[in-house]
C-alpha cells in the first residue's frame, strides 16, 4: 500500500452539499464529501441509539408485566396523582419521600399501609410508588391480593403440587417492594392469617419493603350494632408494630371516593 507522506488534496462536487476539500492518504483513495459523512455517521447513531431504546422498552414491558401489576393500573404514576386537599397532599408527600429513599441504610424495612375506602387513591399511589423506584434501577416489584398470596400458598397443599410452601413463601419475600392489595378482604381464618404472618415475618428479617391497601381502619370500630375489626386487630400487634419500623406509617385516605373523577 502507497502511503502518501502529506495527504494529496483535491477539489470536488457533492451534488448534494456543493463543492469541498478532498483528501488521499494512500494509494488513490479519496475522503468522501465530509458532511455526507456526517450525516451517515448520524443516521447510524440514531439507528443505534433505536436500537437500544427498543431493547430498554421492551425489557421495561417484560419488568412491568413481572410485577402483577393489573393493566387497569398500569398508567399510575405519582406525577398524575391529583392532590387537592390536605389530606391528599400528606399522602402524595409521604409517596414521594417513600420513593426519594427506598432501599437507602436508614430506611432499609420502612413498611406503608394505606387505609381508606374504595377510590381514594390507595393503589394509585402504592403503585405510582413501584413504577417509581423501578424506573431509577433495577428493583423489583409485585403488587398481587392478599387473597391471591394465599391461595398460591395453600396451592403448594395439593399433592404433586410442583412448588414447595417454603418456595412460594420465598417468591412473595423476594420482591424488593411486595404490594399486598385487599387486607381484611378475604375471610381471615387463622390459616390465612398464619400464611400472611409468615409471609410479612420473612420479609421483616430480610428487611424488605411492603405497603399495604386496606379497607379497614386502623382500629376496630362497631357499626350497626356488630364489631368490625380494625388492621391493627387484623394482623395482630406484634405484625402491625413491626410495618411501622424503620419509619413505617399508616397514611389514612379518608375523603370521599374519586372514582370517576380522577384514577382511584
Amino acid at each position: 500500500m502507497n502511503f502518501h507522506a502529506q495527504p494529496l488534496r483535491s477539489s470536488a462536487n457533492c451534488p448534494k452539499h456543493g463543492d469541498f476539500e478532498r483528501l488521499c492518504y494512500f494509494g488513490d483513495s479519496w475522503t468522501a464529501c465530509p458532511r455526507c459523512a456526517d450525516e451517515e455517521a448520524a443516521r447510524v447513531a440514531n439507528e443505534r441509539s433505536a436500537i437500544i431504546r427498543a431493547g430498554e422498552r421492551e425489557a421495561w414491558q417484560r419488568r412491568l408485566g413481572d410485577t402483577g401489576i393489573p393493566e387497569r393500573f398500569m398508567d399510575r404514576r405519582l406525577r398524575n396523582y391529583v392532590a387537592t386537599t390536605p389530606g391528599q397532599r400528606y399522602a402524595l408527600d409521604f409517596a414521594l419521600d417513600f420513593a426519594e429513599h427506598f432501599g437507602e441504610s436508614d430506611r432499609r424495612g420502612q413498611c406503608a399501609i394505606f387505609l381508606g375506602q374504595p377510590g381514594t387513591g390507595k393503589t394509585h399511589l402504592a403503585i405510582g410508588i413501584g413504577h417509581e423506584i423501578m424506573a431509577r434501577g433495577s428493583r423489583t416489584v409485585l403488587f398481587t391480593t392478599v387473597m391471591r398470596a394465599v391461595r398460591r400458598v395453600k396451592d403448594t397443599w395439593v399433592r404433586g403440587s410442583a412448588e414447595s410452601e417454603s418456595a412460594a413463601v420465598a417468591a412473595l419475600a423476594y420482591p424488593d417492594l411486595l404490594i399486598l392489595d385487599e387486607i381484611g378482604v378475604q375471610f381471615g381464618s387463622e390459616t390465612e392469617k398464619l400464611i400472611l404472618f409468615d409471609v410479612l415475618n420473612e420479609r421483616y428479617e430480610k428487611r424488605r419493603q411492603t405497603i399495604l391497601l386496606s379497607n379497614l381502619a386502623v382500629d376496630d370500630d362497631v357499626v350497626d350494632g356488630r364489631r368490625v375489626p380494625g388492621i391493627r386487630s387484623f394482623l395482630g400487634e406484634r405484625v402491625f408494630d413491626r410495618l411501622r419500623e424503620d419509619g413505617g406509617e399508616a397514611v389514612v385516605f379518608d375523603w370521599e371516593s374519586h372514582r370517576g373523577k380522577v384514577a382511584a
